[in-house]
């Protein structure tokens, strides 16, 4: 059982820095499992029964993704709607019922400032707003919800400040272990 697990999702990883710094901290962190579903499945063919194994097997659950169209990537999406569509819909009493209470965070990069998003900004919400949509898919799961990782301007940002980036990830993930 792997403390934490996160379900990575970034169509473009090998282009990406700020989710790889972040994922390359997060897993020296012990007890941390990186499932990247993109290297897993590069034909967007998801196996749904490793995947229910794995979010059956994890003690909490962190889904990590660059904030595309203020959603999540396509993989995904298409992983919540097989597999929690499964886990809750089809088979809630022996697999939903399984995970109930966990803990959930969202660990999302954005392209833009911080001001971008704002109600004077061009995306006229807040980052957190953006992610309600996730937040009411944990509450419908029952998985507790936690406050989002956010790393603003990922695409502009130096080496130094992704690394730094990476390094509050590894922080905010061992606090986030050792919570009750």
């Amino acid at each position: 059982m792997s403390d934490i697990l996160i379900l990575l999702s970034h169509p473009e990883y090998a282009r990406s820095r700020a989710n790889r710094a972040m994922a390359e901290a997060a897993a020296r962190v012990p007890g941390v499992e990186v499932a990247h579903l993109d290297g897993l499945y590069p034909d967007g063919r998801l196996d749904a029964d490793a995947e229910v194994a794995r979010l059956i097997a994890a003690r909490r659950v962190v889904l990590q993704f660059p904030v595309q169209w203020y959603s999540t990537p396509p993989l995904l999406k298409a992983w919540q709607d097989a597999v929690l569509s499964r886990m809750f819909y089809v088979h809630p009493d022996t697999e939903g019922a399984r995970i109930a209470g966990r803990p959930l965070m969202v660990a999302a990069t954005a392209g833009n400032t911080p001001a971008a998003y704002s109600a004077e900004g061009v995306n006229l919400f807040p980052l957190p707003e953006l992610l309600k949509p996730l937040r009411s898919t944990a509450h419908r799961c029952g998985l507790a919800w936690r406050e989002p990782f956010l790393v603003y301007e990922a695409r502009g940002a130096s080496d130094e400040a992704l690394a730094s980036a990476g390094e509050r990830y590894a922080d905010r993930l061992r606090a986030f272990a050792e919570e009750g």
